[in-house]
């Protein structure tokens, strides 16, 4: 692997190790600064802005977002290569959103073919699908965020049209990409059985996704708000029950896709 790409910088704000969510086994996840996206119920609002911001949390004061580079990353990440070896884990990329930094993340996955090391990113593929494609080779499984079948609802919660996303969705599944189809169950937005049904089937009809994930709605991002001095848009709305989560799942298996709740 080259000196060059070793020294290409990128912006983050954090790394989290041993999760075993966002891919396959025990993984490093690298969380990326910058989104095109404004979801009203973001969970790391801290993401969405390129800019490193100060954030107040626990009453302290805490800077977010760092630039480092692809060596630095690659330091931590191998430091854990035994047990992405033992569980089928390895390097996710998330954010914010993977593709609004693809020279950084191009480099990182560059790096971890070079090093044997399995690859996942978390995206909701808003970007040019040119993007999409300098990565693509590189990723051994794409989650895919799709939110709603619906344009302008889908703009109205998150700020950005979705006909960009779906067609690309429509082109990495046609290139044979391995993807997993995500979806926040989010009250007031998507909580619908026709709305859920809709995107389970277009997962399952046009995408031919092999799963799919329901992700229920939580506030354990409405500290960080605060903390940015920034409102937080989906006020008091309560999380799903087990039991609405656990219908939600049976209605999406109803268009013949294997769904599972969280992941």
């Amino acid at each position: 692997m080259s000196d060059g790409i070793h020294t290409v910088r990128g912006r983050i704000f954090d790394i989290q190790k041993f999760s075993v969510h966002d891919g396959p086994g025990i993984r490093t996840i690298v969380f990326l600064k910058g989104c095109v996206l404004r979801c009203r119920w973001c969970c790391n609002p801290e993401s969405q802005n390129w800019e490193i911001e100060g954030m107040i949390q626990n009453g302290v004061k805490k800077t977010v977002g760092r630039d480092i580079t692809v060596g630095e990353v690659m330091t931590k990440v191998l430091q854990d290569k035994p047990y992405y070896r033992r569980s089928g884990g390895g390097l996710t990329l998330s954010g914010g959103e993977t593709l609004c930094q693809p020279e950084f993340a191009r480099a990182l996955l560059l790096a971890c073919r070079a090093s044997g090391i399995n690859t996942a990113i978390e995206t909701t593929l808003c970007a040019d699908y040119s993007v999409i494609e300098s990565i693509a080779a590189l990723v051994d499984t794409f989650l895919v965020d799709i939110k709603h079948m619906d344009s302008e609802k889908h703009r109205q919660f998150t700020t950005q049209p979705n006909d960009r996303i779906l067609e690309n969705a429509k082109r990495l599944a046609s290139s044979g990409a391995n993807m997993v189809v995500r979806v926040p169950v989010i009250p007031t937005f998507n909580d619908t059985p026709a709305e859920l049904h809709a995107i389970a089937a277009f997962a399952h009809d046009t995408l031919k996704a092999k799963e799919m994930h329901i992700l229920p709605y939580h506030r354990l991002g409405y500290d960080k708000y605060i903390g940015l001095g920034r409102e937080y848009l989906m006020g008091d709305l309560p999380s799903p029950t087990k039991e609405a989560m656990t219908f939600f799942k049976d209605i999406c298996m109803s268009a013949g896709i294997t769904c599972h709740i969280g992941g």
